[in-house]
Order: structure tokens, then sequence, then C-alpha cells
């Protein structure tokens, strides 16, 4: 590529400073400074003009837009581990090759579904608020005072038995829970015993039998609420969900609707249905300490972004030498 025109990049978010300094040296980049959400003529306007398009999450890269490309766009490099935000299939109608950044964000989000697992059941941020809202509403340590449940020998419930959900189940076994799942495929007869994980071929059977719920599977049209107000009815009223996942995997009316009738216990949310848009309804319940929100943090670690800056580098660098791209997304996938 060295004896070439550099590709002309069009990045739509600020990324890491070293991320960004490394696409200078290497490509005809236009940067986002301030870290703006690029507009929809903005984006129309790089569509047609630049060789490289590198997205995230919170761009969406539709049919429509596709359309209008120039012929000169030859790539969209996303900098996220899903490609929901992407028309794949319209963009191998235009010739124009997709990429993602997987593979680097597991330990992140297993950290994050956790830490949110152990928040909601034992009432973390309701008792930190305490101490930042009202600090004279404590008067010291109390016998029955903001109890919580007890998460050790409880049984998790994985929805989504991919390299996310298995380290999240890694984790949840050191904690002492009992592990169930259910996934498209059987996992290895290896991890299974590994983890001495119980495999539901029936979601709906899994649901009825879990103590907690987590989301690990990503959003596609088969995963679109998954979790519906008929499965969300299955759920023991002592139960929590998880979700670091989707947001539309839930659907989050009927959630919304189980939790202001007691029907499950609390709810730990690090995404949303309708992102950046928070339901009212959620913000009130997370004011009661019914539910644990967090804006989309899974992920977010100084670590994660430039492992996945680095791929968005080294899927553009092996396009552009005319080799297939490593984290290539084939059309019709989900």
């Amino acid at each position: 590529m060295t004896n070439r025109k550099r590709p002309k990049v069009y990045i739509t978010r600020k990324l890491p400073d070293a991320v960004e300094t490394r696409m200078r040296e290497l490509f005809d980049a236009e940067l986002n400074i301030d870290d703006t959400p690029r507009t929809q003529p903005e984006l129309v306007a790089a569509m047609k003009s630049a060789d490289v398009i590198v997205p995230t999450v919170t761009d969406r890269i539709d049919a429509a837009l596709i359309e209008q490309a120039g012929p000169q766009l030859k790539m969209i490099a996303s900098f996220s581990n899903g490609y929901d935000h992407i028309d794949v299939d319209a963009a191998a109608r235009k010739g124009i090759t997709v990429t993602n950044t997987p593979n680097v964000l597991t330990e992140d989000t297993a950290d994050m579904t956790m830490a949110l697992i152990m928040a909601v059941p034992r009432r973390l941020a309701e008792g930190a608020s305490i101490l930042i809202d009202d600090p004279e509403a404590w008067s010291g340590w109390s016998p029955t005072w903001m109890l919580g449940r007890r998460i050790w020998g409880k049984r998790i419930g994985i929805l989504g038995m991919g390299r996310i959900g298995t380290a999240v189940a890694r984790r949840a076994k050191a904690f002492g829970l009992s592990i169930h799942y259910h996934n498209r495929h059987r996992v290895s007869p290896q991890t299974e015993e590994e983890l001495e994980a119980t495999y539901w071929d029936s979601l709906d059977q899994m649901l009825a039998r879990v103590d907690i719920v987590s989301v690990n599977c990503p959003s596609t049209p088969a995963t679109y609420h998954l979790l519906s107000a008929r499965r969300l009815a299955l759920l023991q009223p002592t139960s929590y969900i998880v979700n670091t996942s989707r947001g539309d995997v839930i659907d989050e009316a009927a959630l919304i609707q189980c939790l202001r009738e007691d029907r499950i216990a609390g709810a730990g949310l690090d995404v949303f249905e309708n992102e950046p848009k928070v339901n009212p309804k959620l913000v009130k319940l997370a004011r009661e300490g019914r539910v644990v929100l967090l804006p989309h943090m899974g992920s977010a670690t100084i670590e994660g972004r430039i492992d996945m800056g680095d791929k968005v580098i080294i899927n553009i660098r092996t396009f552009f030498d005319d080799h297939r791209p490593p984290n290539r997304v084939l059309p019709g996938r989900s």
C-alpha cells in the first residue's frame, strides 16, 4: 500500500488518540475531533467522497444510505463488534466490503455483566446513592436495613452461549452460581463439563427455572423481542434480568410492566430498545431501586477500544493490499 495513493478514510466518531494517530499516518483520514454524531447529510456526503467509511454502532448505515454511495466507496470498516446497524446485503449488492471488530470485547463485556449480576440483587447502586444524595438518611448499620439477595447457590440462565456468554458463565461459576444456558447450538462437551452447565433446547423451560437471566445474544431478526411479554411471564417473581447485549432482545414495555407489578425482582440494563433515549418509566424504576441503568458502557475500557481500532486498521490495510480482510462480514449472516 505504500506505493499507492492513500485511501481516503472517513471516521464518524472520535476514537482513542493512539488509533487516530496511526490512521493519520497510514491513510488520508478525516477525524471527528469533537465527537459530535454525524448527521445524515454528512454521512451522505462521505459516502459520495470517501474510499472507506468507519462507522460505529451509533450510525445507521441502511440500504437507502448505501444506495447513495459513490463508485469510489469500497469498504465499510465498522468500529464495532456487532453489525446490526449496517445493511450488509445492500452493501454487497453495491460491491462494498463490510468488516467489524469481533473478539476483543469479550472479557470487558463479561466483567460488566458480572458487575450487574452482583449490583442488582445486592442493591449496590441504591446503597451508593443514599450516601451521595442524602447521607443523613444513614444512621449506621442495622440488621434489617438494605437487605438484598444472595447470589451464591442460585441458578443463572445464559441466553446466548457464544464467547461472551461463555466468559460470563466462567465468572458466574466462580461466584457459586449454577450454570444453565440456551443457545442455537449446544457448546462442546468439554465446555459443558468445565462449567458443569445444563443445556436447555427450550428457552421457555429454562426461563421458568432460573433465578438470574443474562442476555448475551446478538441482535438479529430472530432475536428481536426474544424475551417477549409471554416469556417474561414465565419468570419467577424472585428472578432478575441482566442485559449487556442489545436492547431490542427484550420487549422493554413488557419488562417495565413486569417490574411495576412485582412479577420479577429487578433488572440491570446496559442497553436499551431506543438508544440513546431511555424510557422515563425505567428511570423512575431506577430511582425506586428496582433497576440499575448504565449508559452502554459494557465494553468501555481503554484497552478494548484500542484493540478495536487496531482491528479496523488491519482490515483496511489488508483490503487495500488486495487481500481478504480478516474480519469481513458476509451477506446473509444472522
